[in-house]
């Protein structure tokens, strides 16, 4: 909790402090979200610029299509990766209340990039990793769902819509609500930075991704 979280740094739980502390560990975690692995793995590839290619999105799906599956794999890596790292090792050291605020950070950061004036990915990745470090039972089922839905349809974009709301049917379920806010603002972000993607699928236009 936040009073465990000031009393570790030695200051005192007041609503003030309480306040500087989680905006802190929001904006740590914010700028470690922004980091644009996608742009930084394709220019390491010498595969171009990734905001002109197809979507211009930074995520792996859109890496997928500069013909690089390495590329694209490693990209999956380092956006999964930055939802575990960063939850994980606020959770271990400050706390689970801590680890909430610091998904929310990472999350945004990767949608919000500071680095790319605040634009940047759709954060499924990302909020794949975040889950498993949250929930194990729940990432776990979800990136399983998101891979079946991906492999039988081949729209990457459906299959993110619906294991994230997949993802909050079995919070409930679990009757865990724990972190039940941060998981709705979440996929309601993913929601809107699809909005594009739904479009397209509504009128079929959707591109389809080759495994």
């Amino acid at each position: 909790m936040i009073p465990d979280l000031l009393r570790f740094w030695g200051a005192s739980p007041s609503s003030s402090t309480a306040l500087v502390w989680v905006g802190t560990i929001f904006m740590l975690a914010y700028f470690f979200g922004s980091i644009p692995s996608g742009i930084i793995v394709t220019r390491a590839f010498g595969l171009g610029n990734l905001k002109s290619i197809g979507s211009g999105n930074i995520g792996a799906t859109n890496v997928l299509r500069t013909g690089s599956k390495k590329a694209a794999l490693i990209t999956l890596i380092l956006d999964f990766g930055k939802g575990i790292i960063a939850v994980f090792l606020t959770e271990k050291y400050l706390g689970i209340t801590a680890a909430h605020f610091a998904a929310l950070g990472v999350f945004c950061g990767h949608l919000f990039s500071v680095f790319l004036f605040f634009n940047g990915g759709k954060g499924v990745a990302t909020f794949l990793g975040i889950l498993l470090v949250l929930n194990l039972y729940i990432g776990a089922t979800v990136c399983i769902f998101w891979l079946i839905v991906a492999w039988w349809t081949k729209y990457s974009s459906l299959a993110s819509l619906i294991s994230s709301v997949l993802s909050i049917l079995i919070l409930v379920i679990l009757e865990d609500l724990s972190f039940m806010w941060l998981l709705l603002i979440m996929v309601l972000l993913i929601w809107l930075r699809h909005r594009k993607n739904i479009l397209r699928l509504l009128e079929g236009k959707e591109p389809r991704i080759n495994f």
